[in-house]
């Protein structure tokens, strides 16, 4: 008989309000943080906490990554900022990727959040910030080299080579860039990106250079420089598809079996009764759907439910708060004995169900919806 899925560390399944239950595992990511910075050598290992460390909650996770040996951490947004700054050590640095918006400097100052610049209106705004508080202010900057997002243009670092005077008052900490194909390592605009950032950097104040986020690190010591930044890497996704993924899954997602029932040939099953059923089937309804992050295509490309070693497909469109699964082939004596079945882990990553769903496992992360009932596992004291 197939074992049946099972949460040993969580006491919620009892809780009625919980259509489905997300574990994770803090130890994993700091494993995989550990592994990463193993990886990197001499170069330092700052960790990627924005978008709410990618869903899994920053407030739990940087204090596991910071007792892992981090202690630089990135976020998108200044308000991502200012929320962490208070679940980590105030000798943390904590990097603002979009940098400060027009009138918001002082707020990086307050909380002691570090912008990465990446216009010379940001520029010139930080530096204007600094004169007003009488000392130089630390900063990042950041350079295209390629991906045509965010940086400095060429013809931007052109003209503060030309004009120092233009960066008085701002303490380079970090000259930065972002590989636009690190997950096709074969990819010719690699090379070129790392020695576009060797160059325009020649031309800014000396500083430490960073380029690689997770899938740059697997390029090698090359595109390490002096900082890498993981994030997607932490929680266990792949960092390409050329080698077999050596990170820790770090999540468990469950769904409550709400509803069961026998269906005939010609029962049609979803919204648009997209699906129909050949035979006898018997069907279970699950408490989880696109609301909770569990993307609506995701019954397009084989999407799947596990319940032990019994895989179990999706039928028919994903809805809101429901997802309805096959599962005629799960003898009725393991069926009964059921409550839920996994839809993330053990036998299917996040990868996995991105690319049922069309995505990547980014996505997939980033979009886990608020109302499962969380669990954080760690040993750590």
């Amino acid at each position: 008989m197939s074992d049946l899925p099972s949460f040993p560390h969580d006491t919620g399944w009892a809780a009625p309000g919980a259509g489905a239950m997300l574990e994770i595992d803090l130890d994993a990511i700091a494993a995989n943080y550990r592994l990463l910075n193993a990886r990197t050598g001499n170069s330092l290992c700052a960790a990627v906490v924005k978008a709410d460390a990618y869903g899994l909650g920053a407030h739990r996770v940087a204090p596991a990554l910071e007792q892992a040996g981090a202690n630089t951490f990135f976020v998108a947004h200044l308000e991502e900022g200012i929320r962490l700054r208070q679940h980590v050590a105030p000798t943390a640095r904590i990097f603002v990727l979009h940098g400060p918006m027009p009138g918001t400097q002082a707020e990086f100052t307050r909380h002691d959040l570090l912008p990465v610049l990446n216009s010379m209106e940001q520029v010139a705004g930080w530096r204007a910030h600094a004169g007003q508080m009488g000392n130089p202010l630390p900063a990042a900057l950041q350079v295209d080299t390629g991906m045509s997002r965010f940086g400095l243009s060429d013809g931007d670092v052109t003209a503060l080579a030309a004009s120092p005077d233009l960066l008085d008052g701002i303490d380079t900490q970090l000259v930065m860039s972002h590989l636009a194909c690190a997950d096709t390592p074969a990819n010719p605009a690699n090379a070129m990106q790392r020695d576009r950032l060797r160059a325009m950097a020649g031309r800014l104040p000396a500083a430490p250079l960073a380029l690689s986020a997770s899938s740059g690190i697997f390029l090698g010591p090359d595109y390490h420089f002096d900082l890498v930044r993981p994030g997607a890497a932490l929680y266990g996704l792949a960092p390409n598809d050329d080698a077999p993924n050596p990170l820790r899954p770090t999540v468990r997602l469950g769904a409550r079996i709400v509803q069961r029932r026998t269906i005939n040939a010609g029962d049609g099953v979803g919204y648009g009764l997209t699906w129909r059923a050949t035979g006898p089937r018997r069907i279970a309804t699950l408490g989880i759907g696109y609301a909770d992050g569990f993307l609506r295509r995701g019954a397009d490309g084989g999407g799947c439910a596990w319940l032990g070693d019994y895989r179990l497909p999706i039928l028919g469109r994903i809805s809101m708060d429901s997802t309805t699964i096959d599962v005629t082939g799960v003898p009725e004596g393991v069926l009964a004995q059921a409550t839920h079945v996994d839809m993330i882990g053990p036998r299917r990553s996040v990868d996995d169900v991105a690319r049922s769903a069309g995505t990547i496992g980014y996505e997939v992360l980033t979009a886990l919806g608020s109302r499962f009932h969380r669990a954080y596992l760690t040993q750590a004291a």
